[in-house]
């Protein structure tokens, strides 16, 4: 039975592509070394692949930034702002689309969650002049190598399908008319391909979602032309995050040779799939899971692929990975300080390559009953294990009622006693975190490492607090936070003080870019035995009289961001999740704050991709938050912050969240988001962002008087508030001071114009 996975970590064990990337950056290193750097990567990821058993080694799954962008530069859909004219994306071009670029005026192109992973792509933009071409062989070079370094490659890509679906029409342009066009490349990068590869892989997602009509009524004769070019390369289109459901005879009559499914998310009936099946067709069976850490439960996978190989019929069937191991980290046995018990129950990247290979091979006939018995134990240890299971919170979750939902009063009572706060027309503030220095982080680890004390490190980041206080008062923000130096991640931070949480020294997956995380591990029942955040925020509100907010990180947030327990269902961590942060919020309102914002930043990101599923994830989502925040007094103001959230349907859910104020990342859609606004009355108020944190650039004060202007077309600016896209974490000061003197200095602009003064 042929072994392969959909792709591999692109970060390198050691994160190797961020410090390269970001040395690149930096002026430090210069292309030949990236180029150099990469090239390594991509050869340790086929060479493990290699040694795992697997039948083949994925290609095209490594990236500079981002997968959607290779396409976009494969295929030359570059914005004209970029004066794209040379025929070719090179680096600085692909970078530039990325991340913007210093000194030069020029927006990057929006960035979006992946379906409903933490997982960032950048949106491709199509216009009436975009003329597609092929002007990046990135993943012709890529399997060219690994084909003449004698590995058996099979080059993957995203599908034309799913790439138009996640497009965005320039000034309303339908990108579907440049189809035909974007296809004479795919056919040439394929024909190519076909030369070399028994298969190649074509994502195509967008099946697994509530496709468009346009999009389905374009699919048949796409993939008639494809595999018409692919010459002894066969396609397999692959699908996963989902079913197929009435997007599964378009998969079934493509003309494509093989068809992957995600066995793991995609709740199939396998007998009335097998059923349907074209002869011939050869099914990749996605049976480990590439998006969480836990080990595969070998005996019921082999069960199923028994029954496929029973009907299809030997040579027929695949074994995979559900997805991409993008979304794993990349290898266990990295981990020697994690509780030995928890480890026993986990598999990174590297393991799951190892488990496929496992079950492909019991398939063929080699005896693994011993690895599979010590894996069926595994399991069943962490079923009755103490460190899962906790009765006292189980029952506490139990007793949770309708009126701890709801707050005292409505948001307009609780307007007129927050009052008392004093905040001028369009308050501004920033969303929480500031930059994490090298120094920050220099301490951090000495504390770590046991080179400095606690009490040491106390003084140090009380320090730090000072100075973010001191330059917050002098750049004029009305509503000020501490600045987070003490947080190393805004989930791993919380998880280290509650009790069910473990981490991982080297769990890396990437967001985006450079940017990695380390996602903490939910194993079992959730409860706060201590105070989290209540000394730093009561100390930095000693240092002004100016409000201040205390940060917190939400419950869907904190379950989405973390690798989360798969024996009980999502709504009930969500729960647990939740009553540990209410306990947080209570107390931070007893000692004197009197704005608290809870971060669900991740509440877009875990809906799942079928509209059928979303009322229901929803209610419980929003029940959670309302479980955080219910118990405060009217006069204390609660905010939240959302990334990346697309609207329209479900702007009603958002505000019976009930927040009495909203902040949301909107500046590189250049306030495009706020369209959901237009047609419904938000009844509380709003912080559109209007400063991207993602990019270095400065927005000039003027650009930002413009956002705000057009912020004010859609709310009043009596519930309109002022700041920046997302937390300043991951920025310079030398960035974000010019660019908040400018927030401020646009927000003050409009108040005295508004009063006839400018």
């Amino acid at each position: 039975m042929k072994k392969h996975i959909l792709g591999f970590p692109r970060i390198g064990p050691d994160r190797e592509l961020k410090w390269a990337l970001e040395s690149y950056w930096r002026g430090t290193c210069n292309q030949a070394e990236l180029v150099d750097s990469c090239r390594q990567l991509r050869f340790n990821n086929w060479e493990t692949q290699r040694k795992a058993g697997l039948s083949y080694v994925t290609t095209g799954d490594f990236s500079l930034y981002d997968h959607v962008l290779d396409i976009t530069a494969m295929i030359g859909a570059v914005p004209e702002r970029f004066e794209y004219s040379k025929g070719i994306v090179d680096e600085t071009l692909y970078f530039s689309m990325a991340r913007g670029e210093k000194g030069r005026d020029v927006l990057p192109m929006e960035m979006t969650k992946w379906f409903n992973t933490n997982y960032h792509f950048i949106v491709p933009e199509i216009s009436s002049q975009t003329n597609p071409r092929l002007s990046c062989s990135k993943i012709l070079e890529e399997t060219g190598e690994a084909v003449q370094a004698g590995y058996s490659a099979k080059p993957v890509i995203v599908g034309p399908i799913t790439y138009l679906s996640l497009c965005k029409g320039v000034n309303g342009f339908d990108c579907w008319e440049k189809l035909d066009s974007i296809l004479d490349v795919y056919e040439e990068v394929i024909s190519r391909l076909g030369k070399d590869c028994e298969w190649i892989q074509i994502d195509e997602p967008i099946l697994c979602t509530d496709m468009a009509e346009t999009a389905r009524n374009y699919f048949p004769a796409t993939y008639q032309r494809l595999n018409k070019v692919s010459g002894r390369a066969r396609i397999l289109l692959a699908t996963y995050f989902d079913t197929l459901d009435d997007n599964l005879d378009l998969a079934l009559d493509s003309g494509c040779p093989g068809l992957h499914l995600d066995l793991v998310r995609g709740r199939y009936l396998i007998e009335d799939l097998l059923d349907r099946i074209p002869k011939g067709m050869v099914l990749s069976a996605g049976l480990v899971e590439g998006r969480n850490i836990w080990k595969t439960d070998l005996s019921r996978s082999l069960v199923v692929l028994e029954k496929m190989n029973r009907h299809l019929g030997d040579g027929n069937v695949m074994v995979s990975s559900s997805c991409s191991l993008l979304h794993c980290p990349v290898d266990l046995e990295r981990e020697t300080e994690i509780d030995a018990e928890i480890k026993n129950w986990m598999a990174f990247a590297v393991q799951k390559c190892e488990e496929i290979s496992i079950l492909g091979d019991s398939m063929g006939g080699r005896d693994c009953s011993e690895i599979i018995e010590a894996s069926h134990m595994a399991l069943e240890s962490r079923r009755s294990s103490g460190l899962v299971n906790d009765p006292k919170v189980q029952i506490r979750s139990g007793r949770v009622e309708e009126d701890m939902l709801h707050r005292n009063s409505r948001y307009p009572v609780r307007r007129k006693e927050q009052a008392r706060l004093n905040l001028p027309e369009l308050p501004t503030t920033t969303i929480g975190s500031f930059p994490q220095t090298p120094e920050i982080r220099r301490e951090r680890s000495r504390y770590r490492k046991g080179e400095i004390s606690e009490a040491e490190y106390n003084i140090f980041l009380k320090k730090i607090i000072l100075q973010n206080i001191e330059k917050q008062l002098e750049i004029g923000l009305d509503v000020l936070v501490h600045g987070e130096p003490e947080r190393n991640d805004m989930v791993e931070y919380f998880g280290q003080q509650l009790r069910g949480f473990s981490f991982t020294k080297n769990g890396w997956v990437q967001s985006y870019g450079s940017r990695c995380v380390k996602p903490p591990v939910i194993h079992g029942d959730v409860s706060r035995p201590v105070e989290m955040t209540t000394e730093w925020i009561i100390y930095a509100q000693f240092l002004t009289r100016k409000p201040l907010k205390g940060m917190l990180t939400g419950p869907v947030t904190m379950m989405c961001w973390s690798f989360v327990r798969d024996d009980i269902e999502p709504r009930e961590i969500c729960r647990q999740l939740a009553l540990a942060i209410r306990d947080e919020v209570l107390d931070l309102e007893k000692k004197g704050i009197r704005i608290i914002q809870i971060d669900e930043a991740a509440l877009s990101e875990g809906r799942p991709v079928k509209k059928r599923d979303r009322g229901e994830y929803l209610r419980w989502a929003v029940e959670a938050f309302r479980l955080v925040t219910s118990g405060v007094e009217d006069s204390t103001q609660i905010h939240t912050h959302m990334c990346y959230s697309e609207f329209n349907d479900m702007i009603e859910a958002i505000a019976d969240m009930d927040a009495d104020v909203i902040s949301i990342e909107s500046s590189r859609s250049k306030m495009e988001l706020l369209d959901a606004f237009r047609d419904f009355e938000y009844p509380n108020e709003i912080g559109p962002g209007v400063y991207d944190i993602h990019s270095p650039r400065v927005p000039s004060r003027e650009e930002l008087v413009g956002l705000l202007a057009k912020a004010a077309e859609y709310i009043p600016k009596d519930r309109l508030w002022v700041n920046p896209d997302c937390g300043l974490k991951t920025r310079d000061w030398k960035e974000v001071i010019p660019a908040l003197e400018n927030m401020v200095a646009a927000a003050r602009s409009l108040r005295t114009r508004e009063k006839g003064l400018d």
